[in-house]
């Protein structure tokens, strides 16, 4: 059976100031073979993130001829525009290669509930092209009781949930690598580490220098301007911080102060709230014209 071409990088140059988006909302036409997750990945997204902005959609058999909506426009998120930031609850890396005034985004994987990936700020201190993995003992631990041993070191090779490239940070235990395993991209199934499509590590790896400074946060309501207009992009929160009200009304209140600055744009509370609650991962314009 023939595959889809697998698309090419999203690749942007950075907005003009005042401005914080890149890319454009795009859609597709199902065919009755598709599924979400393969759309997803022939797109360069995530899982998660094409199904947020898909609610009703069967994801196994989504049927002919519908109009899956890709989000391809994304905020950037907050905080200096340099090396790698990685938004755990948006499940996706931004990149900005130095001296380029570019950015280069993909989705990813992240650790699952009891094996959170951390928040904070580190470095690239390595990379290595057909890593070995030395699973933790914890790791292989688990695996023996659900009767499937770990080796005390996994061969590079089709077997090697790294896959074909690894890039290790400063923080003891964490890597950037690809995996043997991609339909996890865009959701927590991770141990910790942190998962890219196989094609999107291949690209991202010879790009990175050591030493690229690593920022992880963890941001499910981003905001920022678009030809001064004010939009929010809402992402669900990580299911340890998922409040019952659906909104943590906190965190966002704190996002849109962040974002508005010395501004003060007439706030939209129905767009705000409802973009908010459906956490679809598109932008929507949430500030009214004077």
């Amino acid at each position: 059976m023939l595959l889809p071409l697998l698309a090419a990088a999203r690749e942007f140059p950075l907005p003009l100031p005042g401005n914080d988006a890149v890319g454009q909302p795009t859609s597709v036409t199902s065919r009755f073979e598709d599924t979400l997750s393969d759309l997803a990945r022939n797109h360069d997204i995530g899982y998660l993130e094409i199904s947020e902005a898909n609610p009703g959609v069967d994801p196994w058999l989504p049927g002919e001829g519908l109009e899956i909506v890709l989000p391809t426009q994304f905020l950037l998120p907050p905080g200096p525009r340099e090396g790698i930031v990685i938004n755990l609850a948006e499940l996706r890396l931004y990149f900005y290669p130095k001296g380029e005034n570019r950015v280069i985004t993909y989705p990813l994987g992240i650790g699952r509930e009891g094996w959170e990936t951390p928040t904070g700020v580190t470095r690239v201190v390595g990379k290595k092209a057909n890593p070995t993995w030395t699973p933790p003992e914890s790791i292989r631990q688990e695996h023996l009781e659900m009767g499937d041993p770990l080796p005390a070191v996994v061969a590079a090779g089709p077997n090697n949930p790294l896959g074909a490239f690894a890039i290790y940070m400063a923080l003891p235990g964490y890597l950037l690598h690809g995996t043997n395993k991609p339909f996890g991209v865009g959701m927590r199934v991770s141990h910790g580490c942190i998962r890219l499509y196989p094609e999107d590590i291949e690209r991202l790896f010879p790009r990175i220098p050591i030493n690229t400074p690593i920022r992880i946060i963890n941001e499910p309501y981003k905001l920022g301007w678009i030809d001064g207009a004010l939009y929010l992009e809402a992402h669900q929160p990580l299911s340890e911080q998922r409040l019952d009200r659906g909104i943590d009304t906190a965190l966002l209140e704190q996002a849109l102060n962040a974002a508005i600055g010395e501004r003060r744009p007439f706030i939209d509370q129905s767009s705000l709230m409802e973009a908010a609650l459906t956490h679809n991962g598109m932008p929507v314009r949430i500030s009214l014209r004077r």
